[in-house]
């Protein structure tokens, strides 16, 4: 684990794996430290993963200032991973809610961003939300598999805002693919990896104005991939194209089979699908434009 530290003086911790060109990940939840993208599916085979613990969650220290927790303050935290890594520019992969956090990034520094991942990401900042209904809808595809009697009460509880404990847990397969022993894994650990304070900051209100965001990337030169999952509630494909069609060079990928975790479900297609697209950004990075700090001495937390 390394680390930097921010702009406000909090002490933030990133991750390391895998070899290549850089790839700076932001993992979602929100606020759920990035212990849970694993390799991101092999991913890492083709590209050295950064993934950043955003502040409050896994290595990261907790802010003097809460308030810093709401999604556009954490901008300044992007950017300051990438001067810390010596990066003229990044390409860039966020998941889940930390596809707001990624557009905002965008918006503020285009000029920074190589490439741009929305990883079943949401598009709040974009104006582009996800309702009940859209959950409902995915939640219709399933009504095949073994666990749904069980877990459909449970899931429309998150909705309705009834939902316990027990509730979050008895849904949980309906935001995997596939509801095997690695989902159950990847569940299990989910509420320790997340700091709830910093998840109900994060979207604050105010942290988002969708018109002058989609001003600002209308005219963002970098390309977008855009990945949805096809069993996927949030986004589902259709909400995703939307998103997509929102960036001057963005394209979609609905992974098939998917739900929001497509690492799990479909490694290799979601592997090949990322890498194809950030085969042309890499191969026109100038020779030794790697970055200065990803190995460099002191930067251990």
């Amino acid at each position: 684990m390394s680390g930097f530290s921010s702009a406000d003086g909090t002490r933030l911790a990133y991750h390391l794996e895998g070899e290549g060109e850089p790839l700076v990940c932001l993992p979602g939840g929100p606020m759920r430290a990035s212990a849970y993208l694993g390799d991101l599916g092999g991913l890492a085979a083709h590209r050295r993963l950064v993934k950043l613990d955003l502040r409050g969650t896994g290595g990261s220290a907790v802010p003097a200032d809460r308030t810093t927790y709401r999604c556009d303050r954490q901008v300044d935290d992007v950017e300051g991973l990438r001067l810390h890594l010596g990066l003229e520019r990044i390409d860039l992969l966020a998941h889940s809610a930390a596809g707001d956090l990624a557009i905002l990034y965008a918006a503020r520094h285009p000029e920074r961003v190589r490439s741009l991942v929305l990883l079943t990401a949401r598009g709040r900042a974009l104006g582009v939300d996800f309702t009940t209904g859209h959950r409902l809808e995915a939640a219709g595809l399933r009504t095949a598999e073994p666990w749904y009697p069980r877990a459909r009460p449970a899931f429309d509880a998150l909705w309705s805002g009834t939902a316990d404990d027990e509730d979050f847990d008895a849904a949980a397969p309906f935001f995997y693919g596939r509801w095997d022993d690695a989902a159950r894994a990847h569940a299990a650990v989910e509420a320790g990896q997340t700091n709830e304070e910093a998840a109900a900051l994060y979207a604050s209100p105010a942290a988002f104005d969708p018109s002058a965001t989609r001003e600002a990337i209308a005219s963002l030169n970098a390309p977008v991939l855009v990945v949805a999952g096809e069993l996927d509630s949030g986004p589902l494909p259709r909400i995703a194209a939307e998103i997509a069609a929102l960036f001057p060079n963005a394209r979609l990928d609905v992974v098939p089979a998917a739900g929001h975790f497509p690492w799990l479900d479909a490694p290799a297609r979601l592997r090949r699908s990322i890498t194809d697209f950030l085969a042309p950004a890499e191969s026109a990075v100038p020779p030794h434009d790697h970055g200065i700090a990803l190995d460099g001495p002191g930067d251990e937390t």
